[in-house]
Protein backbone atom coordinates (compact mmCIF):
# COMPACT_ATOMS: atom_id res chain seq x y z
CA UNK A 1 0.00 0.00 0.00
CA UNK A 2 1.09 3.55 -0.70
CA UNK A 3 -0.36 6.29 1.46
CA UNK A 4 0.31 9.90 0.54
CA UNK A 5 0.06 12.34 3.46
CA UNK A 6 -0.18 15.58 1.50
CA UNK A 7 -0.21 17.83 4.57
CA UNK A 8 1.55 17.80 7.92
CA UNK A 9 0.13 15.32 10.46
CA UNK A 10 1.03 14.45 14.03
CA UNK A 11 3.76 11.85 14.71
CA UNK A 12 1.10 9.57 16.27
CA UNK A 13 -0.90 9.63 13.03
CA UNK A 14 2.11 8.63 10.97
CA UNK A 15 3.16 5.95 13.45
CA UNK A 16 -0.14 4.07 13.12
CA UNK A 17 0.25 3.78 9.36
CA UNK A 18 3.98 3.03 9.43
CA UNK A 19 3.39 0.04 11.71
CA UNK A 20 1.76 -1.86 8.85
CA UNK A 21 4.32 -4.05 7.06
CA UNK A 22 4.89 -3.18 3.43
CA UNK A 23 3.11 0.17 3.61
CA UNK A 24 4.89 3.11 2.01
CA UNK A 25 3.97 6.39 3.72
CA UNK A 26 5.00 9.51 1.77
CA UNK A 27 4.92 12.61 3.99
CA UNK A 28 4.32 16.19 2.88
CA UNK A 29 7.97 17.23 3.30
CA UNK A 30 9.03 14.65 0.69
CA UNK A 31 6.48 15.62 -1.98
CA UNK A 32 7.67 17.75 -4.89
CA UNK A 33 4.88 16.91 -7.37
CA UNK A 34 1.62 15.74 -5.78
CA UNK A 35 0.08 14.69 -9.10
CA UNK A 36 3.05 12.45 -9.86
CA UNK A 37 3.10 11.06 -6.33
CA UNK A 38 -0.55 10.02 -6.60
CA UNK A 39 -0.03 8.01 -9.80
CA UNK A 40 0.37 4.79 -7.81
CA UNK A 41 -1.16 5.80 -4.47
CA UNK A 42 -3.88 3.82 -2.67
CA UNK A 43 -4.77 6.47 -0.09
CA UNK A 44 -4.56 10.25 0.23
CA UNK A 45 -4.68 12.10 3.54
CA UNK A 46 -5.33 15.85 3.55
CA UNK A 47 -6.35 18.62 5.90
CA UNK A 48 -7.80 21.81 4.42
CA UNK A 49 -5.12 23.26 2.15
CA UNK A 50 -4.88 20.60 -0.58
CA UNK A 51 -7.65 20.80 -3.18
CA UNK A 52 -8.64 17.25 -4.09
CA UNK A 53 -10.48 18.34 -7.22
CA UNK A 54 -11.28 16.46 -10.42
CA UNK A 55 -7.88 17.31 -11.95
CA UNK A 56 -5.99 15.92 -8.97
CA UNK A 57 -8.14 12.78 -8.81
CA UNK A 58 -7.56 12.19 -12.53
CA UNK A 59 -3.89 11.71 -11.74
CA UNK A 60 -4.67 9.00 -9.15
CA UNK A 61 -6.04 5.95 -10.99
CA UNK A 62 -5.36 3.58 -8.08
CA UNK A 63 -6.71 5.81 -5.33
CA UNK A 64 -9.26 4.05 -3.10
CA UNK A 65 -9.71 6.44 -0.20
CA UNK A 66 -9.31 10.10 0.71
CA UNK A 67 -9.07 10.85 4.42
CA UNK A 68 -9.80 14.37 5.67
CA UNK A 69 -8.31 15.28 9.05
CA UNK A 70 -11.27 17.33 10.23
CA UNK A 71 -14.99 17.67 9.53
CA UNK A 72 -15.36 19.93 6.50
CA UNK A 73 -14.77 18.40 3.08
CA UNK A 74 -15.22 21.53 0.95
CA UNK A 75 -11.74 21.00 -0.49
CA UNK A 76 -12.65 17.52 -1.79
CA UNK A 77 -14.75 16.89 -4.89
CA UNK A 78 -16.87 14.14 -3.33
CA UNK A 79 -19.02 13.71 -6.43
CA UNK A 80 -15.95 13.11 -8.60
CA UNK A 81 -14.54 10.78 -5.96
CA UNK A 82 -17.79 8.81 -5.93
CA UNK A 83 -17.75 8.52 -9.68
CA UNK A 84 -14.24 7.11 -9.46
CA UNK A 85 -15.13 4.70 -6.66
CA UNK A 86 -13.09 6.56 -4.05
CA UNK A 87 -14.36 6.62 -0.48
CA UNK A 88 -14.11 10.01 1.22
CA UNK A 89 -13.86 9.95 5.02
CA UNK A 90 -13.74 12.70 7.61
CA UNK A 91 -13.38 12.72 11.40
CA UNK A 92 -16.49 14.14 13.06
CA UNK A 93 -16.64 14.28 16.82
CA UNK A 94 -12.92 14.05 17.53
CA UNK A 95 -12.84 17.68 18.67
CA UNK A 96 -16.21 17.62 20.46
CA UNK A 97 -14.69 17.94 23.93
CA UNK A 98 -12.47 20.84 22.84
CA UNK A 99 -15.44 22.76 21.43
CA UNK A 100 -17.59 22.00 24.48
CA UNK A 101 -14.91 23.21 26.89
CA UNK A 102 -14.42 26.36 24.83
CA UNK A 103 -18.18 26.99 24.86
CA UNK A 104 -18.31 26.78 28.66
CA UNK A 105 -15.23 28.97 28.87
CA UNK A 106 -16.94 31.66 26.80
CA UNK A 107 -20.04 31.47 28.99
CA UNK A 108 -17.94 31.98 32.13
CA UNK A 109 -15.97 34.79 30.48
CA UNK A 110 -19.22 36.62 29.67
CA UNK A 111 -20.85 35.98 33.05
CA UNK A 112 -17.80 37.26 34.99
CA UNK A 113 -16.70 39.92 32.48
CA UNK A 114 -13.19 38.45 32.41
CA UNK A 115 -11.99 40.21 29.22
CA UNK A 116 -12.78 43.67 30.67
CA UNK A 117 -11.23 42.73 34.00
CA UNK A 118 -8.02 41.79 32.21
CA UNK A 119 -8.05 44.94 30.08
CA UNK A 120 -8.54 47.30 33.06
CA UNK A 121 -5.76 45.64 35.02
CA UNK A 122 -3.36 45.99 32.08
CA UNK A 123 -4.38 49.65 31.99
CA UNK A 124 -3.30 49.92 35.66
CA UNK A 125 -6.90 50.34 36.88
CA UNK A 126 -8.39 48.60 39.94
CA UNK A 127 -12.02 48.66 38.77
CA UNK A 128 -13.41 46.02 41.13
CA UNK A 129 -16.79 47.62 41.82
CA UNK A 130 -17.88 47.62 38.17
CA UNK A 131 -16.89 44.00 37.65
CA UNK A 132 -19.47 42.20 39.75
CA UNK A 133 -20.66 39.31 37.61
CA UNK A 134 -23.11 36.44 37.85
CA UNK A 135 -22.90 32.68 38.32
CA UNK A 136 -23.81 29.90 35.89
CA UNK A 137 -25.43 28.00 38.75
CA UNK A 138 -29.20 28.16 38.59
CA UNK A 139 -29.26 29.67 35.11
CA UNK A 140 -31.02 28.12 32.12
CA UNK A 141 -28.90 27.04 29.16
CA UNK A 142 -30.66 26.49 25.84
CA UNK A 143 -28.82 24.21 23.41
CA UNK A 144 -29.90 24.22 19.77
CA UNK A 145 -28.56 20.99 18.29
CA UNK A 146 -27.94 18.01 20.57
CA UNK A 147 -25.40 16.10 18.53
CA UNK A 148 -21.97 15.09 19.81
CA UNK A 149 -20.89 18.61 20.75
CA UNK A 150 -24.28 19.66 22.12
CA UNK A 151 -24.34 16.62 24.41
CA UNK A 152 -20.81 17.34 25.65
CA UNK A 153 -21.86 20.93 26.44
CA UNK A 154 -24.93 19.67 28.30
CA UNK A 155 -22.88 17.28 30.44
CA UNK A 156 -20.55 20.06 31.52
CA UNK A 157 -23.37 22.55 32.08
CA UNK A 158 -25.07 20.03 34.38
CA UNK A 159 -21.97 19.96 36.57
CA UNK A 160 -22.30 23.74 36.97
CA UNK A 161 -25.84 23.34 38.29
CA UNK A 162 -27.52 24.77 35.20
CA UNK A 163 -30.96 23.83 33.90
CA UNK A 164 -30.47 22.54 30.36
CA UNK A 165 -33.11 22.87 27.65
CA UNK A 166 -32.54 21.33 24.23
CA UNK A 167 -34.01 21.54 20.75
CA UNK A 168 -33.22 18.80 18.28
CA UNK A 169 -35.93 16.92 16.34
CA UNK A 170 -33.45 14.15 15.65
CA UNK A 171 -32.54 12.99 19.15
CA UNK A 172 -34.53 10.34 20.98
CA UNK A 173 -36.07 11.41 24.33
CA UNK A 174 -34.16 8.66 26.15
CA UNK A 175 -30.79 10.12 25.08
CA UNK A 176 -31.91 13.57 26.21
CA UNK A 177 -33.04 12.22 29.59
CA UNK A 178 -29.74 10.42 30.12
CA UNK A 179 -27.99 13.79 29.71
CA UNK A 180 -30.51 15.76 31.84
CA UNK A 181 -31.77 17.70 28.82
CA UNK A 182 -35.40 18.78 28.67
CA UNK A 183 -36.49 18.82 25.04
CA UNK A 184 -38.72 21.77 24.16
CA UNK A 185 -39.83 23.62 21.00
CA UNK A 186 -37.32 26.11 19.72
CA UNK A 187 -39.46 29.12 20.61
CA UNK A 188 -39.32 27.97 24.25
CA UNK A 189 -35.55 27.72 23.95
CA UNK A 190 -35.49 31.33 22.82
CA UNK A 191 -37.92 32.63 25.46
CA UNK A 192 -36.54 30.71 28.47
CA UNK A 193 -32.76 30.70 28.10
CA UNK A 194 -30.32 32.83 30.07
CA UNK A 195 -27.54 31.42 27.89
CA UNK A 196 -28.07 30.17 24.33
CA UNK A 197 -25.53 27.95 22.57
CA UNK A 198 -25.72 26.93 18.92
CA UNK A 199 -24.52 23.50 17.75
CA UNK A 200 -26.34 22.81 14.47
CA UNK A 201 -25.16 22.48 10.90
CA UNK A 202 -25.87 25.00 8.19
CA UNK A 203 -29.00 24.23 6.16
CA UNK A 204 -31.65 26.38 4.47
CA UNK A 205 -33.74 25.88 7.62
CA UNK A 206 -31.02 26.98 10.07
CA UNK A 207 -29.44 29.85 8.12
CA UNK A 208 -30.29 33.09 9.88
CA UNK A 209 -31.76 31.24 12.85
CA UNK A 210 -30.81 34.10 15.16
CA UNK A 211 -32.60 37.01 13.58
CA UNK A 212 -34.74 40.00 14.50
CA UNK A 213 -37.81 37.81 15.10
CA UNK A 214 -36.12 35.19 17.27
CA UNK A 215 -34.20 37.83 19.22
CA UNK A 216 -37.47 39.63 19.99
CA UNK A 217 -38.83 36.68 21.96
CA UNK A 218 -35.64 36.10 23.95
CA UNK A 219 -35.16 37.14 27.56
CA UNK A 220 -33.70 40.56 28.17
CA UNK A 221 -30.10 39.95 29.19
CA UNK A 222 -29.62 36.67 27.31
CA UNK A 223 -26.07 35.71 26.37
CA UNK A 224 -25.43 33.91 23.06
CA UNK A 225 -22.56 31.61 22.10
CA UNK A 226 -21.89 30.45 18.54
CA UNK A 227 -19.13 27.93 17.91
CA UNK A 228 -20.99 26.21 15.06
CA UNK A 229 -21.53 28.16 11.81
CA UNK A 230 -21.34 31.89 11.25
CA UNK A 231 -24.31 31.84 8.89
CA UNK A 232 -26.67 30.84 11.72
CA UNK A 233 -26.76 34.48 12.84
CA UNK A 234 -28.00 37.61 11.09
CA UNK A 235 -25.11 39.78 12.22
CA UNK A 236 -26.79 43.16 11.97
CA UNK A 237 -29.76 41.97 14.04
CA UNK A 238 -27.56 40.55 16.80
CA UNK A 239 -25.31 43.64 16.89
CA UNK A 240 -28.35 45.89 17.25
CA UNK A 241 -29.74 43.68 20.03
CA UNK A 242 -26.42 43.97 21.87
CA UNK A 243 -26.36 47.74 21.48
CA UNK A 244 -29.94 48.06 22.75
CA UNK A 245 -29.24 45.91 25.82
CA UNK A 246 -31.66 43.17 24.80
CA UNK A 247 -28.67 40.81 24.55
CA UNK A 248 -26.24 41.17 27.46
CA UNK A 249 -23.39 39.55 25.63
CA UNK A 250 -22.36 37.37 22.72
CA UNK A 251 -19.35 35.15 22.12
CA UNK A 252 -18.63 34.29 18.49
CA UNK A 253 -15.97 31.90 17.20
CA UNK A 254 -17.34 31.56 13.64
CA UNK A 255 -18.37 34.13 11.03
CA UNK A 256 -20.01 34.39 7.63
CA UNK A 257 -16.73 35.56 6.15
CA UNK A 258 -13.47 34.27 7.57
CA UNK A 259 -11.09 35.96 8.20
CA UNK A 260 -13.14 39.03 9.14
CA UNK A 261 -11.01 41.34 7.03
CA UNK A 262 -12.14 39.43 3.92
CA UNK A 263 -15.76 40.39 4.54
CA UNK A 264 -17.19 42.72 1.87
CA UNK A 265 -18.50 44.93 4.68
CA UNK A 266 -16.99 45.80 8.07
CA UNK A 267 -18.09 43.52 10.90
CA UNK A 268 -20.86 45.14 12.99
CA UNK A 269 -19.32 43.58 16.11
CA UNK A 270 -16.08 45.54 16.03
CA UNK A 271 -16.05 47.97 18.94
CA UNK A 272 -18.78 46.23 20.96
CA UNK A 273 -17.07 45.49 24.28
CA UNK A 274 -19.61 42.86 25.36
CA UNK A 275 -19.11 40.78 22.20
CA UNK A 276 -16.22 38.31 22.50
CA UNK A 277 -14.61 37.41 19.18
CA UNK A 278 -12.19 34.54 18.49
CA UNK A 279 -10.73 33.33 15.16
CA UNK A 280 -12.44 29.92 14.80
CA UNK A 281 -10.33 28.21 17.45
CA UNK A 282 -12.95 26.26 19.45
CA UNK A 283 -11.68 22.90 18.19
CA UNK A 284 -8.03 23.90 17.98
CA UNK A 285 -6.29 22.20 20.87
CA UNK A 286 -3.22 19.98 20.85
CA UNK A 287 -5.31 17.11 22.18
CA UNK A 288 -8.07 17.57 19.59
CA UNK A 289 -5.67 17.71 16.67
CA UNK A 290 -3.90 14.60 17.96
CA UNK A 291 -7.24 12.81 18.39
CA UNK A 292 -8.33 13.77 14.87
CA UNK A 293 -5.09 12.43 13.37
CA UNK A 294 -5.23 9.16 15.29
CA UNK A 295 -8.90 8.63 14.43
CA UNK A 296 -8.25 9.23 10.73
CA UNK A 297 -5.21 6.94 10.64
CA UNK A 298 -7.24 4.14 12.21
CA UNK A 299 -10.09 4.67 9.73
CA UNK A 300 -7.76 4.61 6.71
CA UNK A 301 -5.94 1.53 8.01
CA UNK A 302 -9.18 -0.37 8.67
CA UNK A 303 -10.51 0.44 5.24
CA UNK A 304 -7.36 -0.60 3.39
CA UNK A 305 -6.94 -3.80 5.42
CA UNK A 306 -10.52 -4.86 6.12
CA UNK A 307 -12.77 -2.85 3.82
CA UNK A 308 -14.48 -1.24 6.83
CA UNK A 309 -15.99 2.16 6.00
CA UNK A 310 -16.27 4.65 8.87
CA UNK A 311 -17.44 8.26 8.74
CA UNK A 312 -17.63 8.32 4.95
CA UNK A 313 -19.23 11.38 3.38
CA UNK A 314 -20.03 9.88 0.00
CA UNK A 315 -21.71 6.76 -1.28
CA UNK A 316 -20.23 3.34 -0.54
CA UNK A 317 -18.41 1.23 -3.09
CA UNK A 318 -20.56 -0.13 -5.92
CA UNK A 319 -19.77 -1.43 -9.36
CA UNK A 320 -20.35 1.03 -12.17
CA UNK A 321 -23.42 -0.92 -13.29
CA UNK A 322 -24.87 -1.15 -9.78
CA UNK A 323 -24.38 2.54 -9.12
CA UNK A 324 -25.92 3.51 -12.46
CA UNK A 325 -29.10 1.59 -11.60
CA UNK A 326 -29.31 2.60 -7.97
CA UNK A 327 -28.32 6.27 -8.00
CA UNK A 328 -31.73 7.69 -9.12
CA UNK A 329 -33.43 5.79 -6.30
CA UNK A 330 -30.83 7.01 -3.79
CA UNK A 331 -31.73 10.57 -4.73
CA UNK A 332 -35.45 9.75 -4.58
CA UNK A 333 -35.09 8.26 -1.09
CA UNK A 334 -33.30 11.38 0.17
CA UNK A 335 -35.99 13.69 -1.21
CA UNK A 336 -38.83 11.56 0.19
CA UNK A 337 -37.08 11.64 3.56
CA UNK A 338 -36.81 15.43 3.42
CA UNK A 339 -40.51 15.73 2.58
CA UNK A 340 -41.55 13.58 5.53
CA UNK A 341 -38.94 15.17 7.79
CA UNK A 342 -40.58 18.55 7.27
CA UNK A 343 -43.86 17.06 8.49
CA UNK A 344 -42.24 16.18 11.81
CA UNK A 345 -40.98 19.72 12.27
CA UNK A 346 -37.39 19.46 11.12
CA UNK A 347 -37.34 23.19 10.45
CA UNK A 348 -36.71 25.82 13.10
CA UNK A 349 -40.22 26.63 14.24
CA UNK A 350 -42.24 25.28 17.14
CA UNK A 351 -44.66 23.39 14.90
CA UNK A 352 -42.95 20.06 15.48
CA UNK A 353 -45.26 17.12 16.05
CA UNK A 354 -42.63 15.69 18.35
CA UNK A 355 -39.49 13.62 18.37
CA UNK A 356 -38.66 10.99 15.77
CA UNK A 357 -38.76 7.61 17.52
CA UNK A 358 -38.53 5.22 14.60
CA UNK A 359 -38.20 4.91 10.83
CA UNK A 360 -39.63 2.08 8.73
CA UNK A 361 -38.65 1.36 5.14
CA UNK A 362 -40.22 -1.12 2.72
CA UNK A 363 -38.47 -1.80 -0.60
CA UNK A 364 -40.91 -3.07 -3.21
CA UNK A 365 -40.35 -4.85 -6.52
CA UNK A 366 -36.97 -4.38 -8.16
CA UNK A 367 -35.63 -2.30 -5.24
CA UNK A 368 -35.93 -5.33 -2.97
CA UNK A 369 -33.39 -7.12 -5.18
CA UNK A 370 -30.75 -4.38 -5.01
CA UNK A 371 -28.24 -3.38 -2.36
CA UNK A 372 -30.44 -1.25 -0.15
CA UNK A 373 -27.94 0.09 2.42
CA UNK A 374 -27.48 3.29 0.46
CA UNK A 375 -31.22 3.67 -0.07
CA UNK A 376 -31.80 3.31 3.65
CA UNK A 377 -29.08 5.81 4.52
CA UNK A 378 -30.26 8.30 1.93
CA UNK A 379 -33.80 8.17 3.32
CA UNK A 380 -32.55 8.60 6.89
CA UNK A 381 -30.23 11.44 5.85
CA UNK A 382 -33.22 13.13 4.21
CA UNK A 383 -35.31 12.78 7.37
CA UNK A 384 -32.43 14.06 9.51
CA UNK A 385 -31.71 16.87 7.04
CA UNK A 386 -30.32 19.69 9.15
CA UNK A 387 -28.75 17.50 11.82
CA UNK A 388 -25.09 18.41 12.06
CA UNK A 389 -22.73 16.09 10.20
CA UNK A 390 -25.30 13.55 8.99
CA UNK A 391 -24.74 12.22 5.46
CA UNK A 392 -25.74 9.28 3.29
CA UNK A 393 -23.01 7.05 4.66
CA UNK A 394 -23.19 7.71 8.40
CA UNK A 395 -26.96 8.22 8.58
CA UNK A 396 -27.73 4.83 10.14
CA UNK A 397 -25.11 5.35 12.82
CA UNK A 398 -26.41 8.87 13.43
CA UNK A 399 -29.93 7.49 13.88
CA UNK A 400 -28.66 4.87 16.32
CA UNK A 401 -26.76 7.52 18.28
CA UNK A 402 -30.02 9.44 18.63
CA UNK A 403 -31.96 6.38 19.77
CA UNK A 404 -34.04 6.18 16.58
CA UNK A 405 -35.14 2.65 15.66
CA UNK A 406 -34.82 1.71 11.98
CA UNK A 407 -36.80 -1.20 10.52
CA UNK A 408 -36.53 -2.52 6.96
CA UNK A 409 -38.67 -4.89 4.92
CA UNK A 410 -38.31 -6.21 1.36
CA UNK A 411 -41.15 -7.29 -0.91
CA UNK A 412 -39.95 -8.52 -4.27
CA UNK A 413 -43.36 -9.54 -5.59
CA UNK A 414 -45.89 -6.72 -5.46
CA UNK A 415 -49.03 -7.06 -7.58
CA UNK A 416 -49.76 -4.19 -9.96
CA UNK A 417 -48.31 -0.72 -9.93
CA UNK A 418 -44.78 0.39 -10.72
CA UNK A 419 -41.91 -2.07 -10.59
CA UNK A 420 -39.77 -0.33 -7.92
CA UNK A 421 -41.11 1.74 -5.04
CA UNK A 422 -39.98 2.81 -1.59
CA UNK A 423 -42.43 3.16 1.28
CA UNK A 424 -41.07 5.32 4.10
CA UNK A 425 -42.69 5.90 7.49
CA UNK A 426 -41.64 8.16 10.36
CA UNK A 427 -42.93 7.17 13.79
CA UNK A 428 -43.13 10.20 16.10
CA UNK A 429 -44.10 10.84 19.70
CA UNK A 430 -44.85 13.91 21.79
CA UNK A 431 -46.24 14.93 25.14
CA UNK A 432 -49.55 16.75 25.05
CA UNK A 433 -50.50 19.63 27.33
CA UNK A 434 -51.77 17.19 29.96
CA UNK A 435 -48.43 15.31 29.89
CA UNK A 436 -49.95 12.26 28.19
CA UNK A 437 -47.90 10.65 25.43
CA UNK A 438 -49.21 10.83 21.88
CA UNK A 439 -47.88 8.93 18.91
CA UNK A 440 -48.39 9.03 15.18
CA UNK A 441 -46.94 8.22 11.78
CA UNK A 442 -46.16 10.01 8.54
CA UNK A 443 -45.89 7.75 5.50
CA UNK A 444 -44.89 8.36 1.89
CA UNK A 445 -44.53 6.15 -1.17
CA UNK A 446 -42.25 7.14 -4.06
CA UNK A 447 -40.61 5.85 -7.21
CA UNK A 448 -38.48 7.05 -10.13
CA UNK A 449 -40.02 7.69 -13.53
CA UNK A 450 -38.19 7.98 -16.87
CA UNK A 451 -34.98 6.87 -15.18
CA UNK A 452 -34.33 10.20 -13.46
CA UNK A 453 -37.50 11.83 -12.10
CA UNK A 454 -38.28 11.13 -8.39
CA UNK A 455 -42.05 11.00 -7.90
CA UNK A 456 -44.31 10.98 -4.87
CA UNK A 457 -47.08 8.39 -5.30
CA UNK A 458 -48.81 8.50 -1.93
CA UNK A 459 -48.67 10.70 1.14
CA UNK A 460 -50.20 9.72 4.47
CA UNK A 461 -52.57 7.31 2.75
CA UNK A 462 -53.70 9.74 0.05
CA UNK A 463 -52.79 8.78 -3.51
CA UNK A 464 -51.11 11.61 -5.39
CA UNK A 465 -48.51 11.98 -8.13
CA UNK A 466 -46.03 14.82 -7.78
CA UNK A 467 -42.42 15.48 -8.70
CA UNK A 468 -40.07 15.64 -5.72
CA UNK A 469 -38.10 18.66 -6.86
CA UNK A 470 -37.96 22.42 -6.39
CA UNK A 471 -40.09 24.50 -4.05
CA UNK A 472 -43.18 22.55 -3.02
CA UNK A 473 -46.18 23.90 -1.14
CA UNK A 474 -47.96 21.02 0.62
CA UNK A 475 -51.54 21.84 1.58
CA UNK A 476 -54.05 19.84 3.62
CA UNK A 477 -57.66 20.87 3.37
CA UNK A 478 -61.27 19.79 3.72
CA UNK A 479 -62.52 18.65 0.33
CA UNK A 480 -65.11 21.36 -0.29
CA UNK A 481 -65.87 23.52 -3.35
CA UNK A 482 -63.74 26.56 -4.04
CA UNK A 483 -60.51 25.59 -2.30
CA UNK A 484 -58.49 24.94 -5.46
CA UNK A 485 -59.58 28.20 -7.02
CA UNK A 486 -58.78 30.10 -3.83
CA UNK A 487 -55.29 28.56 -3.73
CA UNK A 488 -54.60 29.61 -7.32
CA UNK A 489 -55.86 33.11 -6.68
CA UNK A 490 -53.75 33.66 -3.58
CA UNK A 491 -50.59 32.35 -5.23
CA UNK A 492 -51.26 34.54 -8.25
CA UNK A 493 -51.74 37.61 -6.07
CA UNK A 494 -48.29 36.94 -4.60
CA UNK A 495 -46.81 36.64 -8.13
CA UNK A 496 -46.00 32.94 -7.61
CA UNK A 497 -46.32 30.90 -10.78
CA UNK A 498 -47.46 27.28 -10.53
CA UNK A 499 -45.35 24.73 -12.40
CA UNK A 500 -47.51 21.76 -11.42
CA UNK A 501 -50.54 21.20 -9.22
CA UNK A 502 -51.11 17.66 -7.93
CA UNK A 503 -54.29 16.69 -6.11
CA UNK A 504 -55.37 13.73 -4.04
CA UNK A 505 -58.15 13.04 -1.58
CA UNK A 506 -59.31 10.60 1.04
CA UNK A 507 -62.99 10.01 1.53
CA UNK A 508 -64.18 10.24 5.14
CA UNK A 509 -65.82 7.15 6.57
CA UNK A 510 -69.58 7.12 7.00
CA UNK A 511 -72.20 9.23 5.18
CA UNK A 512 -71.12 12.42 3.49
CA UNK A 513 -71.47 15.57 5.53
CA UNK A 514 -74.20 18.06 4.58
CA UNK A 515 -73.06 20.99 2.49
CA UNK A 516 -73.57 23.41 5.37
CA UNK A 517 -71.12 21.42 7.47
CA UNK A 518 -68.69 20.78 4.66
CA UNK A 519 -65.74 22.37 6.43
CA UNK A 520 -66.20 20.31 9.58
CA UNK A 521 -63.75 17.53 10.38
CA UNK A 522 -66.18 14.91 9.06
CA UNK A 523 -65.77 16.25 5.53
CA UNK A 524 -63.53 14.35 3.09
CA UNK A 525 -59.86 15.27 3.39
CA UNK A 526 -57.76 16.44 0.46
CA UNK A 527 -54.09 17.03 -0.30
CA UNK A 528 -52.42 19.37 -2.77
CA UNK A 529 -48.73 19.42 -3.70
CA UNK A 530 -47.93 22.56 -5.67
CA UNK A 531 -44.59 23.01 -7.41
CA UNK A 532 -43.47 26.57 -8.11
CA UNK A 533 -41.64 27.09 -11.40
CA UNK A 534 -38.93 29.41 -10.05
CA UNK A 535 -37.34 30.21 -6.72
CA UNK A 536 -39.80 32.46 -4.95
CA UNK A 537 -38.86 35.67 -3.18
CA UNK A 538 -38.99 34.92 0.57
CA UNK A 539 -41.37 37.82 1.26
CA UNK A 540 -43.78 36.76 -1.49
CA UNK A 541 -43.75 33.15 -0.36
CA UNK A 542 -44.20 34.13 3.27
CA UNK A 543 -47.23 36.28 2.38
CA UNK A 544 -48.76 33.54 0.27
CA UNK A 545 -48.38 30.98 3.06
CA UNK A 546 -49.97 33.34 5.58
CA UNK A 547 -52.87 34.01 3.21
CA UNK A 548 -53.39 30.30 2.55
CA UNK A 549 -53.43 29.51 6.26
CA UNK A 550 -56.22 32.04 6.74
CA UNK A 551 -58.56 30.08 4.44
CA UNK A 552 -61.03 28.25 6.77
CA UNK A 553 -61.09 25.01 4.77
CA UNK A 554 -57.27 24.70 4.75
CA UNK A 555 -55.90 22.85 7.77
CA UNK A 556 -52.16 23.05 7.14
CA UNK A 557 -49.64 24.62 4.78
CA UNK A 558 -45.96 23.68 4.57
CA UNK A 559 -43.17 24.75 2.25
CA UNK A 560 -40.55 22.16 1.35
CA UNK A 561 -37.45 23.19 -0.61
CA UNK A 562 -35.90 20.33 -2.54
CA UNK A 563 -33.04 20.47 -5.06
CA UNK A 564 -33.96 21.09 -8.67
CA UNK A 565 -33.49 18.24 -11.11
Amino acid sequence: MKIVLAEKVSPATLAILQKEPGWNCVTADKITDLHAELADADALIVRSAVQADAALLASAPRLRIIGRAGVGVDNIDAAEATKRGIVVMNTPGANAVAVAEFTLGLMIAMARDIPRANATMHAAKWDKKSLQGSELRGKTLGIVGCGRIGLEVARRANSFGMTVLGYDPFIAPVIARENSITLVPIDEIFSSSDFLSLHVGLTPQTEGLINKTSLAIMKKGVRIVNCARGELIVDEALAEAVRSGKVAGAALDVFRHEPLHKSPTPSPYIGLDNVLLSPHIAGSTDEAQEAIGIQLANQVRDFLKLGVVQNAVNVASLSEEEYAELSPYIEMADRLGQLLGHATGSGTTNTSLGQVEGISLTYNGRLAQLKTDLLRNAAIAGILHGADGVNRINASAAAADRGIRVQEDKREHVPGGTGATLSLTIHWARKSSNENSERGDWTGLATVLHGHSPRLLSYDGIDIEAELAGTLIVIRNHDVPGVIGRIGTLLGESQLNIASFALGRRRASGPAAPAADATESAAPQALAVIQLDTAAAPSALEKAVADLRSVPAITSVRVVDLPLL
